[in-house]
């Protein structure tokens, strides 16, 4: 019976609160009318090369992205890195504070829908002055007054104006879940491109000190030539040079993978000095084959960059609404009872009670254009978000446009990189057969040894780009957070779905539906 008459209340509230909202009620910018992300039609495959990771990748339109998208590369310690970065990466526990504290200022907010309740109690010690009245019936000056009082003050919702705010800030949130999603793929797509590029230089580390060991080699044997006197000292000379080439071009590869070795550190949440265990070579990965390209129209939905840009375009408008309410007449009621007496005991007594009741309508006259300008600020702001999501989507078609060309660049250059060095090698074994006949000079040869590991290093640089920009086109089609559901969101704020189509839908559903966030702070604060 109780919760019966406690829900009547609560309906009755809300129908009070239920007023007019001025101001634009939001609505989601349609997808842009574009049916590719190239002028010219994608090719389905690109190049393959006959190397490891030269396979041909083909394009599959309208392909999902599973959530942990780096596991398609199929490393077990790429896995675990990217894991433990989610785990202990300080900037990605800042982005779910973030949300947490717009969760909480949007309750805040919500509760300006109810009364402000006061109870307040006031003893005090007085004595009269001779010259006036006194201020008690039996004359006496000097006296002890306790005063409890209850007082309330509601100012309703009339033209919107909180209602805006609670709209504004929900989209808010919106906007730091998202940027709190951005997070999450930014961080993911940084731990897999950083191993990449670790196991790329450490495979250029390898190429190196195998051309090294072999110039080496040709070193030794050219010295005893030398001392046989079956060559000249020249040579020599000019094979050390080489070798001392080869052996500068290391420091600066053991350099990048020692600074690789700290940025994975660093996005694990560790301290250089704490790198973590695991090791990435390229023959450790496997190249995905099957690459998704999303239709354009779903793009700025699996953005959370450009989701992020729309909530901010969201909270622009409500703001608009907000400096409306705000020019118009602002009504509060008040109200107040309690009871006075000269003694503790007789606080409650009967005659000791007083209350009352009072209204205010107040309307600005004259503010020398405060309220005004501040109205074409929040149309301005409109402005400047509405450009911003713009940019952004604009920015998210560039960046699916740049991987899928430099997917297709990577494999016609991996493919001529690999002939080239097939080429390269069969011209060394050519000119160090004929140097051992004595048909060609040293220099000759020296020519072909350089041409030779540039080929090296240029293969292993073009398999690498590959891995690198596979990764970058995950990134760029957002990641497929939509399909995640882990404890990342759950320790965020549980009470925001994680799944895609609730991601999807604009807060401007939820806010502009009634009085939706009145509903929700009865609920919290009754326990229905």
């Amino acid at each position: 019976m109780v919760q019966k008459r406690i829900g009547c209340l609560s309906l009755s509230l809300a129908a009070l609160l239920a007023g007019c909202a001025v101001g634009p009620d939001f609505a989601p910018p349609p997808a842009p009318e574009v049916k590719g992300y190239t002028p010219e039609p994608l090719a389905a495959k690109t190049a393959a090369a006959a190397v490891p990771g030269g396979a041909a990748q083909s394009f599959v339109a309208g392909m999902d992205i599973p959530g942990q998208w780096w596991t398609l590369f199929h490393s077990e310690a790429l896995n675990g890195l990217v894991e433990q970065a989610l785990k202990a990466n300080p900037s990605l526990q800042a982005a779910q504070a973030a949300l947490r504290q717009a969760m909480e200022n949007v309750y805040a907010q919500e509760g300006f829908y109810f009364p402000t309740i006061q109870a307040s109690a006031s003893p005090s010690r007085q004595q009269n002055t001779n010259t006036l009245a006194p201020t008690l019936n039996s004359g006496q000056p000097i006296f002890s007054l306790y005063t409890a009082q209850l007082a309330v003050s509601y100012t309703p919702d009339v033209f919107g104006a909180n209602k805006r705010a609670v709209e504004s800030l929900l989209a808010q949130a919106d906007a730091q879940r998202f940027q709190l999603e951005a997070t999450y793929l930014t961080l993911s797509s940084n731990v897999v491109a950083a191993a990449l590029q670790e196991a790329g230089l450490r495979a250029q580390i390898a190429a190196t000190q195998e051309v090294i060991k072999i110039e080496s080699e040709q070193l030794a044997i050219l010295q005893r030539q030398y001392g046989l006197g079956s060559i000249s000292m020249a040579d020599v000379a000019a094979q050390q040079a080489t070798l001392a080439q080869i052996q500068a071009t290391l420091p600066p590869l053991q350099k990048q993978l020692a600074i690789q070795r700290d940025l994975l550190s660093a996005l694990t949440g560790r301290f250089p000095s704490q790198e973590p265990a695991e090791r990435f070579e390229l023959s450790g990965l496997q190249l995905p084959l099957e690459l998704p390209v999303s239709l354009p129209s779903k793009l700025v939905e699996q953005r959370p960059d450009v989701q992020a840009a729309e909530a901010n375009m969201h909270s622009a408008s409500a703001e608009i609404g907000v400096a409306i309410a705000n020019e118009l007449p602002q009504l509060t009621l008040t109200a107040s009872a309690g009871s006075t007496a000269t003694k503790l005991a007789n606080l409650f007594a009967s005659g000791t009670g007083f209350w009352i009741l009072a209204g205010n309508v107040a309307q600005t006259v004259f503010d020398g254009g405060t309220l005004l300008h501040k109205r074409r600020a929040a149309d301005a702001a409109l402005d400047q978000a509405a450009a911003q999501y713009r940019s952004a989507v604009i920015s998210a078609f560039q960046n699916v446009a740049d991987s899928l060309r430099a997917l297709q660049f990577d494999a016609d250059a991996l493919k001529a990189n690999a002939a080239a060095e097939r080429a390269a090698a069969d011209s060394l074994d050519i000119q160090r057969s004929q140097l051992r006949l004595g048909a060609i000079s040293y220099l000759s040869l020296l020519t072909a040894e350089q041409a030779y590991q540039q080929a090296i290093i240029n293969r292993v640089q073009a398999q690498t780009n590959r891995y690198a920009d596979t990764a970058a086109l995950f990134q760029a089609l957002g990641g497929g957070w939509w399909n995640r559901n882990d404890s990342v969101m759950k320790s965020a704020d549980a009470t925001i779905p994680s799944d895609h189509a609730a991601a999807a839908m604009p807060v401007a559903e939820a806010s502009n539906n009634g009085d939706r966030g009145f509903f929700s702070v009865v609920s919290r604060t009754l326990g229905f």
